[in-house]
């Protein structure tokens, strides 16, 4: 289905309810950019770096895409999902079972998801939706279950530190949005809604959480304005 919801009036803030689970692989397309095109990188990546029989747990897996396209991939992969919206797991769950892919999956908020050793750990677009309080423990806790030599791969929305350069990312981030066939009222509510829901970090702070974690490697895999890929090693 078409994204379309911030054509009505503002009711609340943003949530993952059952109407944004509806539309939301459209959503994310249009959205993000280059999200497909970092969702194959994230899986080639994966594909070189992986041992046989891998665990890999997707925190914020809503609708499936990634772990489908990992089951694409490798069949040998042992996948599971999180995801605190049941509607994003229904649907998840719907696709995984059309494609005949086995994954397990969690309904539970990440805070008090009873995390379990993986060899690696994804986070797209996840973390910037954990409070800031609380997102520090939780790189933590990804850190503590890795497997030896495990990895974990963060994508997240960013803000700049200075700040021309990041009114500027801003404007070519809204016009990329008009372009996907947004309006100038789509955006703007859902910017607003949006308020206080979604806080980022900018590119250092998010390296810095994770090194304070305790990985011994971070690099950026894939920037484009305001979205980056950072990949960390244990």
């Amino acid at each position: 289905m078409k994204d379309e919801i911030f054509k009505k009036p503002l009711e609340k803030q943003f949530e993952f309810d059952k109407s944004v689970a509806s539309v939301f692989d459209d959503m994310v397309s249009r959205s993000v950019p280059f999200y497909t095109q970092n969702l194959k990188l994230i899986v080639e990546l994966i594909d070189h770096f992986a041992v046989h029989n891998a665990k890999i747990c997707d925190l914020g897996c809503s609708t499936a895409s990634l772990l489908l396209a990992l089951y694409e991939k490798r069949k040998d992969f042992l996948l599971s999902g999180v995801d605190e919206a049941n509607a994003m797991l229904e649907i998840a769950k719907s696709k995984c079972q059309a494609f005949g892919a086995r994954v397990e999956f969690f309904q539970k908020n990440l805070d008090d998801f009873d995390f379990f050793k993986n060899d690696i750990f994804i986070a797209t677009y996840t973390l910037q939706f954990i409070r800031p309080p609380k997102r520090q423990e939780l790189v933590d806790k990804i850190y503590q279950n890795l497997n030896e030599n495990g990895m974990f791969i963060l994508s997240e929305k960013i803000l700049y530190e200075d700040v021309k350069i990041a009114k500027k990312m801003i404007q070519i981030y809204e016009h990329y949005k008009l372009e996907q066939g947004y309006s100038k009222l789509e955006i703007s509510s859902k910017r607003e809604a949006l308020e206080n829901v979604l806080i980022p970090y900018t590119q250092n702070e998010n390296i810095a959480m994770l090194k304070k974690a305790g990985f011994s490697k971070v690099e950026s895999i894939f920037k484009w304005v305001n979205f980056e890929t950072f990949i960390a090693f244990k």
